[in-house]
């Protein structure tokens, strides 16, 4: 059964798309087959990856495009439906319906029978709340929050969780809080030690192992490569190696 889980924060800089990229790229490379949706208008993801497009997520939402027809092939077992700020349009389209329940169910409705072929679908939100980000948390099952150390971060986190409370008054509707994984992590900084901890405290095991902060996260994507094809033997690449053997252990 295909696994749908959301990378959201309503903090940027927290290390989202990297998350996706680096979480979906390790998966691939254990045999899974992973899809990566881009719900962010800043269209991160595409470039990260270095993947050439044709039709977007946008094409898909206003019915101009089958989804299948948006799906590229970024690696081996890692597939792509690519954003760009054209994605703004869909969210006016989205607003104009003046039906909010309608409108929450267009990305569902748009990408059904999808994760038929796929062992992990993974959805890379934008920052800032909006009416796709509501119809992305009715599609997706498992929520990631990646928090970078500082507690800005944690009101993002904090955010997260009061969506999620609301979400689970919908009839029906399903989505729980799966991993929060600590992000930008340096052992060496009190902050950083103090908001692991406040973490810990709170969320118990679903705290995943730091991703320690390295430079060569921040270079891979100007170079267009996953953390394993840019510095294979760096700590940030042990640290989502780890990150991927827990989310195979839990699925």
């Amino acid at each position: 059964m295909c696994r749908r889980i959301g990378v959201l924060n309503y903090k940027g800089g927290t290390g989202k798309t990297t998350t996706v990229v680096n979480l979906g790229a390790g998966l691939a490379m254990r045999g899974a087959r992973v899809l990566c949706i881009d719900l962010d208008a800043q269209g991160n993801l595409a470039m990260c990856l270095g993947a050439q497009y044709k039709y977007s997520l946008t094409h898909v939402l206003l019915g101009q495009v089958d989804v299948q027809e948006s799906i590229v092939q970024a690696r081996e077992n890692l597939d792509l439906i690519a954003s760009d700020e054209s994605l703004i349009q869909v969210e006016g389209e989205m607003w104009r319906t003046n039906d909010q329940w309608r409108a929450r169910q267009l990305l569902p409705g748009r990408v059904r029978g999808v994760d038929e072929q796929y062992d992990y679908i993974l959805l890379d939100f934008s920052p800032s709340a909006s009416i796709l980000s509501e119809s992305g948390l009715q599609y997706v099952r498992e929520l990631i929050v990646p928090v970078s150390m500082s507690y800005l971060s944690m009101i993002g986190t904090r955010q997260v969780i009061t969506t999620l409370k609301n979400i689970g008054r919908v009839p029906g509707h399903r989505v729980r809080l799966y991993l929060i994984v600590p992000t930008l992590y340096s052992a060496r900084q009190r902050q950083d030690r103090e908001v692991l901890g406040i973490l810990q405290r709170h969320f118990g095991d679903r705290v995943a192992e730091p991703i320690r902060k390295n430079v060569k996260l921040t270079e891979a994507p100007s170079h267009h490569k996953t953390i394993f094809e840019y510095s294979s033997r760096s700590n940030a690449a042990a640290d989502y190696r780890r990150l991927v053997k827990r989310v195979l252990r839990d699925g």
